[in-house]
């Protein structure tokens, strides 16, 4: 079940987080940055994360974001 799913324009991108009670998630800012499922692709280049907190998923996630609109 979803528990939270919010979209918002920052800038030119969409932002967009969903979270679900069993723990999977997305997060994505436009086409530069995706969290989903175990899944990072930033840039295009895919490779695993692993969901230690949604705390530390936040912050891994809004560092992303920061490089991704600083290249």
């Amino acid at each position: 079940m979803v528990v939270l799913h919010e979209k918002a324009f920052v800038g030119n991108h969409l932002l967009e987080v969903e979270l679900h009670d069993d723990l999977s998630y997305v997060l994505r800012y436009g086409e530069l940055v995706e969290y989903r499922d175990h899944r990072r692709r930033v840039r295009g280049r895919s490779r695993p994360y692993q969901f230690r907190s949604v705390e530390q998923l936040r912050y891994d996630f809004e560092r992303d974001v920061r490089d991704a609109q600083g290249s």
